[in-house]
């Protein structure tokens, strides 16, 4: 049975802090609640802004541009990478401690379970591991920067 006055403290603590969304998992009971919008929902009603038509000698020089299609790389990521993202809200470190080497850097190559960062939440320190082997290709976030749940963290090149 869910405990609402333990739901509404929780509801509380995210109104007054600075984050923006909170998962906690009770038991057999999962909560999260947001402040904005979960990732995926509809954007907010701002119109994008257009570039202007493009000149037919534009159009022969950038196809991207004019309406074409929009090059391969731009549509999605090779089949290979795999993509790890934040499971969490959180502080992102990338070693185990300010003096220490960093877990992974881009071109390592590394093993399934192998630890590829630290997630700070709350005060608890998780580690994060990667789902596959291969070799590091990009990480998306600095040492020490606040994460959102799903955000794009590596890109791994899977075997």
């Amino acid at each position: 049975m869910m405990d609402i006055d333990w739901l509404k403290r929780l509801i509380r603590l995210v109104e007054e802090s600075d984050i923006d969304s909170l998962e906690v998992e009770r038991l057999t009971t999962r909560v999260r609640i947001r402040k904005s919008p979960a990732v995926g929902a509809a954007p907010p009603a701002v119109a994008p802004l257009s570039a202007p038509p493009a000149t037919p000698a534009q159009s022969a020089a950038e196809p991207g541009l004019a309406g074409g299609a929009p090059p391969a790389a731009a549509v999605a990521p090779a089949a290979n990478l795999h993509e790890v993202n934040s499971p969490m809200v959180g502080t992102f470190y990338r070693s185990p401690s300010p003096d220490a080497a960093p877990f992974v850097s881009v071109g390592d190559r590394i093993e399934q379970g192998q630890t590829l960062c630290i997630l700070e939440a709350m005060k608890l320190m998780n580690e994060l591991e990667s789902e596959v082997s291969g070799v590091v290709r990009e990480i998306s976030a600095e040492n020490g920067d606040p994460v959102e749940f799903g955000q794009l963290l590596f890109r791994i090149e899977a075997d």
